[in-house]
């Protein structure tokens, strides 16, 4: 029996085990943290966003250039068949208002309690607190608590993660170890973002408030979603959605009254204020919410008194900021290894029997369920292609 080593422990490594498990390969899996799963464990704490219920297309498109490398992948393990197979853990879904898709029990730790199960049924072997170090003359070196530890492999299966969230294993540790092989990859940057702001001395009292109604614009990418003042600056989908325009130099702009046109929003603040100060007739004629009016005097001000110069910026307030948070903040990351160092097996052009899944391929894509979805689609073709590799070889 063909052994396989599959080297991290999150959705896309344990699809990957799964794939080798099922075509009859002996597969161990080796994860740097106590526990698999963790930050598939973190991202389920408000709710497990399993997938985003949307057509072919549309769905590819929200993976911007790299759809065309993903579609054979997402067309095969899909919206519909992450649903089915969620179904056959015992994990029943739904489908919101928006398309997203959750799980019944809404958490993350019964799937992978399931999940785990059937693969302990299947005969893959987990091994935590094993660090991978590399390669060495005994094979695939790790650092252990029994100290470093050696295993052979036929076929591996890289499933690293990005460079975000260290803290529950996506270090980016490994791009040393993957250059010193040959491999040309792609620099990480910050994606699904918040950004930083230099808030002023009157902004605390709003902090952990939320922007709720409002559009976000960076560039060519919008976002309705909401967002929320913190001291650090503004956090939240609808500021993530917005943050690969904010990487690529675009400046950060927000609608406070994306439902009112211009014009509308000038003709009620043309009305008659009487004694009534600014910001109070702002407050009545436009109801902003106490978190878009502290937004509109943070970066308005000096106020126009003008209506059509105040609507203008109502309906377009630039916000100053520092930049992107840094790179351990983000949900995800973009970089790591391109398509151009894979084949279509997700195998590395320049280590034959060492395949790539999961964040740790150079490809972004909003939250909304479609993160998750790539990474189990490419670790199932990782899988899929090392099993397959594993097949010849045995001829």
């Amino acid at each position: 029996m063909a052994q396989a080593v599959v080297i991290g422990g999150g959705p896309a490594g344990l699809m990957a085990a799964e794939m080798l498990a099922r075509a009859g390969h002996a597969v161990t899996v080796a994860e740097a943290k106590p526990s698999l799963g963790r930050k598939l464990l973190m991202a389920g704490k408000s709710g497990l966003n399993l997938t985003k219920e949307e057509e072919g297309a549309t769905f590819l498109a929200a993976y911007a250039e790299a759809g065309c490398w993903l579609a054979p992948m997402l067309q095969d393990f899909g919206p519909a068949e992450v649903r089915a197979w969620a179904a056959d853990l015992g994990q029943e879904t739904f489908a919101g208002s928006t398309g997203r898709v959750f799980p019944v029990a809404m958490k993350a730790s019964p799937l992978l309690r399931a999940w785990i199960g059937r693969l302990t049924g299947l005969g893959v072997r987990f091994l935590t607190r094993w660090r991978w170090t590399g390669w060495d003359d005994a094979g695939l070196s790790f650092a252990t608590p029994q100290g470093p530890q050696h295993l052979r492999a036929e076929a591996t299966v890289l499933a690293l993660g990005g460079a975000s969230w260290a803290r529950l294993g996506s270090d980016g540790a490994w791009t040393e170890l993957l250059s010193a092989r040959g491999v040309m990859l792609a620099p990480f940057a910050p994606a699904n973002a918040g950004v930083s702001v230099d808030w002023s001395r009157h902004m605390p009292a709003v902090f952990g408030q939320p922007l709720k109604g409002v559009a976000f614009r960076a560039g060519p990418y919008t976002s309705r979603g909401e967002a929320v003042i913190s001291a650090k600056g503004l956090e939240g989908s609808g500021i993530y959605a917005v943050s690969r325009g904010v990487r690529e130099g675009h400046s950060l702009n927000v609608d406070l009254m994306p439902d009112l046109p211009l014009d509308e929003v000038a003709q009620r603040l043309a009305r008659p204020r009487g004694r009534d100060t600014l910001s109070n007739h702002l407050r009545k004629t436009l109801k902003p919410g106490p978190a878009a009016a502290a937004l509109l005097n943070e970066f308005g001000r000096p106020l126009p008194l003008a209506p059509e110069l105040l609507a203008a910026k109502v309906k377009e307030l630039t916000i100053r900021h520092a930049g992107l948070r840094p790179l351990d903040e983000p949900i995800s990351t973009a970089g790591g290894v391109p398509a151009a160092a894979l084949n279509a097996q997700l195998m590395l052009q320049a280590m034959p029997g060492t395949f790539c899944a999961g964040e740790m391929l150079d490809w972004e894509a909003p939250t909304g369920g479609y993160l998750l979805t790539a990474c189990l689609a490419t670790g199932r073709q990782a899988g899929l292609g090392a099993a397959r590799w594993l097949d010849e070889r045995s001829r």
